[in-house]
């Protein structure tokens, strides 16, 4: 029985080889997490590193976009009902609630004022420009002149843009008006170039300028004028039977041309002006104060004075007589007149008080003499007696 149920050796050793042992599972522990303590900062700036040069440089500045006001004009509600608003075609316009009647520009308004509601309602405008309160640099009083007696009111007008640095510009329509509004909202961003024009560069343009000067000249008779007489020098001196030779030069064109270049520099009535004062200061050098004149030579010193005129009447005759090829101006010489008596009655008046004068001492002298011969004589009566 031991040998068919018994334990085999190698039979326990195989089964002994055959089972695993169990593992022995070790227990992980979870590791604690490390708490890191935060770097200390420095509340002082560092010192700056020394830099190989010790120039600071500037930052570049740029150059800020120009804010745009757009393209419509503003309009107040105020302004609803105008005429002028059906004549505004070639800009748009919107209503929008602003102090100003038009709002042309960011720096730019206009008040519409009726001369007729003006004379209604004279504190109207007043009001107006004070609720301004100074927001735009550029205000505008497009003024209506709808009134026949319009001289009073653009008077006062005109004083009040003065105080209040007021434009103020007059329109005889509603189209005009609204060309005003046009004008000044198109130029908003415009250049000086558009308003002053295109200059001369070339010396060429600066001689077709020159030369077109006068009226009916172009530019081919400029062309013609130097190409013929070589200079501008020569055309200025040439006569009018040369310039007459020249192509489609007429005697319209030499009149007007020999007109221009022999006209002088200085207009006649202000060198007429300049000589009569240059006379007066020249007669006022020239006079003696009532003070040094004696009494003796004041008649002689007023004959004078009264002839000095009638001397200087050749003077005043060249220089009124009409010089060719010069500007004549409509001269009053009332004035002049006038301060002329009133200078002769006031020589005369001076000459009649000396004469008086002298007379009176004369008499005066007189009367000495006759007073000491009577006391000459009492006394001599007087010595007879003793």
């Amino acid at each position: 029985m031991d040998d068919d149920y018994g334990a085999d050796d190698e039979l326990l050793a195989a089964m002994a080889a055959a089972d695993p042992t169990p593992a022995t599972r070790s227990v992980q522990q979870p590791t604690p997490t490390r708490i890191q303590q935060p770097t200390p900062q420095r509340l002082d700036k560092a010192p700056p590193a020394a830099s190989s040069a010790g120039k600071v440089v500037q930052p570049t500045p740029q150059a800020l976009p120009q804010k745009q006001s757009g393209s419509t004009i503003l309009v107040s509600p105020r302004q609803r009902g105008n005429p002028v608003l059906t004549s505004i075609r070639s800009m748009p316009w919107e209503y929008s609630d602003i102090p100003a009647d038009y709002v042309l520009g960011l720096g730019t308004c206009a008040l519409f004022l009726s001369l007729k509601y003006h004379r209604l309602h004279p504190e109207y405008i007043y009001t107006r420009i004070r609720s301004l309160q100074g927001k735009y640099n550029l205000r505008i009083l497009l003024t209506m002149v709808d009134i026949p007696n319009h001289e009073a009111s653009l008077k006062e007008l005109s004083k009040t843009s003065l105080v209040n640095n007021v434009t103020l510009i007059l329109c005889w329509s509603a189209a005009e008006a609204a060309r005003y509004i046009e004008l000044y909202k198109s130029y908003e961003n415009a250049t000086f170039g558009a308003i002053r024009g295109q200059q001369p560069s070339s010396y060429g343009e600066k001689l077709v300028e020159f030369v077109t000067v006068p009226r009916s000249l172009n530019k081919s008779d400029a062309v013609a004028v130097v190409s013929n007489f070589g200079s501008l020098k020569n055309a200025i001196n040439a006569d009018a039977e040369q310039l007459g030779m020249l192509n489609g030069w007429g005697g319209v064109k030499v009149k007007r041309w020999q007109s221009a270049v022999e006209e002088p520099f200085r207009v006649k009535k202000a060198a007429k002006r300049g000589a009569k004062t240059s006379e007066r200061s020249a007669r006022l050098d020239q006079a003696l104060p009532l003070s040094r004149v004696p009494l003796r030579d004041m008649p002689t010193a007023a004959s004078s004075s009264r002839q000095s005129p009638a001397k200087d009447t050749p003077s005043a005759e060249k220089t009124n007589e009409p010089a060719s090829k010069q500007f004549q101006f409509m001269d009053n010489t009332e004035d002049e007149d006038d301060e002329e008596a009133m200078l002769a009655a006031a020589i005369e008046a001076s000459r009649k008080t000396a004469q008086t004068e002298e007379a009176t001492r004369a008499s005066q002298a007189d009367k000495d003499e006759q007073l000491s011969g009577g006391i000459a004589a009492a006394l001599a009566r007087l010595r007879e007696n003793d």
